[in-house]
């Protein structure tokens, strides 16, 4: 079933033009890839997807799916080194996506947010401040916040950036894992386009007037091919 069916989508700023003629369905369970060149468009798709930019042209079109029920983790997240927030809070704040308010977080929030934490094996790190983490560590907490908002789709902008090779490798596991294990569809932009570290089902790729979308084996024959 696809959750998000895209067609003929052209997006851009004002009158400039970023992408054009998008087809893509993202069914459930999907695990894409979505790679390019800086400035080809990624995270330009990305905000179309998320309903923050309206389509020049085309539609988007969500199935079962509300926009602010996918889960999003920005490329880069700062938080003030003098704000003493424990890890629980900012998984917590991910939990925020309702379209009800109230004051206080509720039991199930709560209980939300722990599982988060547990899945991603830093139940452990809850009381810590998130400033003392390490790179490795802040990125699965803020994964796991992202996981608060959603158990349908997560849109992961570049969430390596910044890893050492271990750290990259762990966190990677963890994302395939909440694909192959909990059935969250997943959409990250990447880098990593050597073949050890192509994960997931399908790859978009973004190159201008060369637009690929479909299987890794696919876009590896292709690669090969060029």
């Amino acid at each position: 079933m696809s959750l998000i069916e895209i067609k003929n989508l052209t997006l851009g700023y004002d009158k400039d033009v970023i992408l054009k003629h998008i087809n893509m369905n993202i069914e459930e369970k999907d695990f894409i890839c979505i790679v390019g060149p800086n400035g080809s468009g990624k995270s330009t798709l990305v905000k179309g997807i998320l309903g923050l930019i309206k389509p020049m042209k085309g539609k988007v079109i969500y199935n079962g799916l509300k926009q602010n029920f996918i889960g999003y983790m920005p490329q880069e997240t700062k938080v003030d080194s003098n704000f003493p927030a424990s890890v629980l809070e900012i998984v917590l704040s991910g939990t925020l996506n309702s379209d009800e308010y109230k004051m206080f977080y509720t039991k199930k929030q709560k209980e939300e947010a722990e599982k988060n934490l547990k899945i991603l094996g830093i139940e452990k790190l809850k009381n810590k401040c998130f400033c003392d983490l390490s790179g490795g560590q802040r990125q699965k907490v803020l994964l796991a916040r992202s996981l608060c908002a959603t158990s349908k789709l997560l849109i992961l902008d570049e969430p390596s950036n910044n890893l050492d090779s271990k750290s990259k490798a762990e966190l990677y596991n963890a994302i395939t894992d909440l694909n192959k294990t909990y059935g969250i569809t997943i959409i990250m932009i990447t880098h990593d386009l050597d073949h050890d570290n192509l994960i997931g089902n399908k790859i978009l790729s973004l190159r201008e007037d060369d637009i690929f979308f479909g299987s890794v084996e696919e876009f590896v024959r292709r690669v090969h091919n060029d």
